[in-house]
């Protein structure tokens, strides 16, 4: 155990010395505020953008609070998504290419303990940004447009924080198997964006899909109660996140 505290002391230590632990943080935070300030000031935007005729007036209704932070989990599937993995799709592939995995593989280090002190630094630092993020957008949302129940702020964002251990793990996977982080960024976007459309488009087929968590994670907070399938897709992905885990961590 101590051998693993020791390697995940050096991932956080990796993670400050790139400052990963400061800019996702403030990169999630800066998503969570603008969809409230955005939302709120939209008719104001469009009426100086737009090139209509003196005295046009725009009337945009003001989405419900719920509707503000669904919209804000919208904006981390996709742009937050694209972060997180280009963020760690090197995790384990660059220490490989740089021979850096070798050297502490030398020591009495078992790689289970190598890829799950690397899983886990990366989880936390990603929750932890998602929280402040979320964080951002209940202040404003609640500043600007109208108040929302803080414990259906954190059931709906921990439905959505489970579908992000799926991709993250799934990123760690493809990062211990591929040497190329490159390749190992891609296939987790293209795995994400496809599960995804694949899940809208066919909703009947795709009841297990981990992507069903994020329309899980919307309704909480839009309609204050879960819709749709839920206990399937939990079951799924957490199934899954055991396997990817598990072949990451089985040395090749």
């Amino acid at each position: 155990m101590k051998t693993w505290f020791v390697l995940f002391r050096k991932e956080w230590l990796e993670m400050s010395r790139n400052y990963k632990v400061i800019w996702i943080p403030l990169v999630f935070m800066l998503f969570g505020l603008m969809q409230p300030v955005s939302s709120y000031y939209m008719p104001e935007i469009m009426n100086n953008a737009s090139n209509l005729p003196k005295g046009t007036v725009i009337k945009i209704p003001l989405p419900s609070s719920g509707e503000v932070l669904a919209q804000t989990l919208g904006q981390f599937n996709q742009m937050g998504v694209l972060i997180l993995v280009l963020a760690f799709m090197g995790i384990v592939a660059a220490e490989r290419r740089s021979g850096v995995m070798k050297t502490i593989l030398v020591k009495p280090v078992r790689f289970a303990s190598y890829i799950t002190a690397k899983w886990v630094s990366a989880l936390l630092l990603s929750a932890g940004s998602i929280i402040l993020g979320m964080l951002s957008a209940w202040y404003y949302t609640e500043l600007l447009i109208d108040d929302f129940p803080f414990i259906n702020l954190v059931k709906g964002t921990g439905l959505y924080f489970i579908w992000i251990l799926f991709l993250l793990t799934f990123t760690v996977f493809l990062s211990s198997r591929l040497k190329s982080s490159g390749l190992a960024a891609a296939f987790a976007l293209v795995f994400s964006i496809l599960l995804s459309l694949l899940t809208s488009l066919l909703d009947k087929w795709m009841e297990w899909s981990p992507a069903q968590l994020t329309n899980a994670a919307s309704s909480l907070l839009t309609a204050g109660k879960v819709e749709g399938p839920f206990l399937l897709p939990l079951g799924i992905t957490f199934a899954l996140v055991l396997l990817f885990l598990y072949l990451a961590s089985v040395r090749k």
